[in-house]
């Protein structure tokens, strides 16, 4: 058994399946069935612990989808999943969404609104008894960017994040089944994205695991070649998950499950190395 398998604090990789025309990084890669089916196992394939299943982009300016054309898109890639065993998060807005991803084998359900933008989101969870990602955002894809105003990041974001824990809890939710995303990108500027990577033992303070999904968004591409295609941001992704990996978040979120593994695996036998004397 390797060091990877038997390293105690390693984060879990949360591999993304866009099954999306739209997305940022791979819009229409994976938008047919078969193809999303097929990269999910290969993520699993390469490491990946969790499958995260979206099939409507919030990146910021997305068009919003009804839950029908959503459904139609991700139902069948998180049935044939999980009827392959494997561990599936579904990546949705939508209460509808998450309760039939759920009956069909989802074991997550990964809302980067954390409850905002369908309020009937949290019970759907609880009636589900499966886990919930609560991220954080303000405003919508389409306005997001007016929100980006922090007197304090990280105090901020921790506040808000906590009161859609509470709102969770008081909707029947398991506080042991919540899991915390500080929502990079979502409503923040590229400092802001940094000092709450800077302070992730205060978004651990909240009580709750901690899921950081930085893969490929726009404030690293300050960190590469300009002009580099988002796939060239997985290199300062990786380094941020053995960062986020020292800081014993719960996981990461990334599209490289290859890159990530490898360099979350030097990260733990570095670590077991340290505790040995050989």
């Amino acid at each position: 058994m390797s060091t990877w398998d038997t390293y105690p604090r390693r984060p879990l990789i949360m591999g993304i399946v866009n099954v999306t025309p739209d997305s940022f990084s791979d819009g229409g890669a994976h938008l047919a069935e078969s193809a999303a089916i097929a990269h999910g196992k290969a993520l699993v394939a390469a490491g990946a612990d969790i499958i995260d299943v979206g099939g409507e982009s919030t990146r910021p300016g997305a068009r919003p989808i009804s839950a029908a054309e959503e459904q139609a898109r991700v139902l069948g890639v998180v049935k044939n999943l999980a009827a392959a065993g494997v561990v599936v998060s579904i990546d949705t807005l939508h209460a509808e969404t998450a309760k039939a991803a759920a009956e069909l084998g989802a074991s997550f359900v990964n809302d980067v609104s954390g409850g905002l933008a369908d309020p009937a989101m949290a019970a759907a969870v609880a009636d589900a008894g499966i886990a919930y990602v609560i991220g954080h955002w303000r405003g919508t894809p389409q306005t997001m960017r007016n929100y980006a105003d922090y007197a304090d990041p990280v105090e901020e974001v921790c506040r808000e994040l906590a009161a859609r824990a509470a709102a969770a809890v008081q909707a029947g939710v398991p506080p042991g089944r919540i899991v915390l995303d500080p929502g990079l990108g979502f409503a923040k500027r590229a400092p802001h994205n940094w000092h709450l990577l800077s302070r992730l033992d205060r978004l651990q303070e909240l009580g709750h695991p901690v899921l950081i999904g930085a893969s490929r968004k726009r404030f690293l591409a300050g960190l590469v070649p300009a002009g580099a295609a988002p796939s060239g941001r997985d290199l300062p992704t990786a380094v941020l998950s053995v960062l986020a990996a020292q800081h014993q978040v719960w996981g990461v979120r990334v599209h490289d499950v290859e890159m990530t593994r490898i360099a979350l695996g030097t990260w733990a036998a570095w670590q077991s190395a340290a505790g040995s004397p050989g």
